[in-house]
């Protein structure tokens, strides 16, 4: 169960991870927070194919990706092309797997999902509260000359990224995060891409949507929710990490899941909040990495909550331990 989670994407301890506003503004090169806008503008407003290379540990995966933005909003297909085979669609909110191993098409709803990279644009102006945005060199990457942006965490709630833009359109080729140790956890750049031309609404196409009509279908039946007002709450958040959406989904066969998503503009958490007698099996509670995913499980009354983020185990225990119940 821990690994479906991280495949989804103490008061007195904030204290000594704040330091004064200004101090982070001066700290922080105003035309670094522009080429981070020009990043999000570019998810927005670019259509593109090409293919990927991620690298995470040993693991090495090539996929090819076909993003095109239209009137009603984007529509993505990712296609692995390395090991079993997988496909994901994308359209606006919602996700469509498709695991031919498995034949198993899974769906998620995602109310206000983002396409990656995952920056909000209302909280740009904030990240250098919580990093140290700097400019950098000039590289090629697939090529394309790219501009490198840096940021490094000012606290260990969260890890450090190298950004290579490139220079003419904002889109990002290529990015790198570092671990509290300042080691790379995970790199994903783009070996071939094409910006812009025509492309093809065929290639939005899944090539397992006609096999995959006798397949098993499992559908998360995401909604918007007030889990505040069912009596789940966070009584602290780590500096700068924000209530991006509330949910309620079924996972793994679970349903009535509350599922909570933080953000402090680029690293993303979320919580799960499921019923215990929901579990097909009990879980291992504590901590588990894979790769830069952390997840950290812990019992709430007759609830599991688990943790899962893009973040260093520090910040992911932090909010764990955080979430509380009462009863309304």
């Amino acid at each position: 169960m821990t690994a479906g989670y991280s495949r989804l994407l103490r008061p007195a301890r904030v204290l000594p991870f704040l330091i004064p506003v200004s101090a982070a503004i001066a700290q922080t090169d105003p035309s670094a927070l522009q080429w981070l806008q020009r990043i999000y503008t570019a998810t927005q407003t670019l259509s593109y194919t090409g293919t990927f290379v991620y690298h995470q540990g040993q693991q090495v995966e090539t996929s090819r990706i076909t993003h095109v933005v239209e009137a009603s909003g984007p529509r993505e297909r990712l296609e692995a092309l390395d090991g079993l085979p997988r496909e994901i669609i994308r359209t606006r909110d919602e996700v469509v797997c498709y695991l031919p191993g498995s034949m198993t098409v899974k769906i998620d709803r995602q109310p206000g999902r983002r396409v990656f990279p995952g920056i909000l644009p209302e909280q740009i102006k904030d990240l250098g509260e919580n990093y140290s945005i700097t400019r950098g060199e000039i590289e090629r990457v697939g090529g394309y000359k790219c501009q490198i942006i840096a940021l490094e965490p000012r606290d260990r709630m969260r890890y450090g990224h190298r950004l290579w833009a490139d220079v003419n359109t904002g889109m990002l080729l290529k990015a790198k995060t570092f671990n509290e140790k300042n080691e790379m956890v995970e790199q994903f750049a783009f070996t071939e891409l094409r910006i812009g031309g025509n492309i093809g609404r065929d290639q939005l196409r899944s090539r397992f949507s006609r096999e995959s009509r006798g397949w098993r279908v499992e559908d998360s039946a995401a909604t918007n929710a007030d889990l505040a007002g069912a009596g789940w709450s966070l009584r602290a958040k780590p500096p700068g990490f924000r209530t991006v959406t509330e949910l309620i989904r079924t996972l793994g066969g679970t349903s009535g899941v509350g599922h909570i998503v933080l953000s402090d503009g680029l690293a993303t958490v979320s919580v799960f909040i499921e019923p215990a007698g929901g579990k097909q099996a009990v879980p291992q509670a504590g901590l588990v990495r894979q790769g830069a995913i952390n997840v950290y499980v812990r019992p709430v009354g007759d609830h599991w909550i688990t943790v899962v983020g893009e973040a260093p185990a520090e910040s992911v225990k932090y909010i764990a331990n955080a979430v509380e119940y009462r009863k309304q």
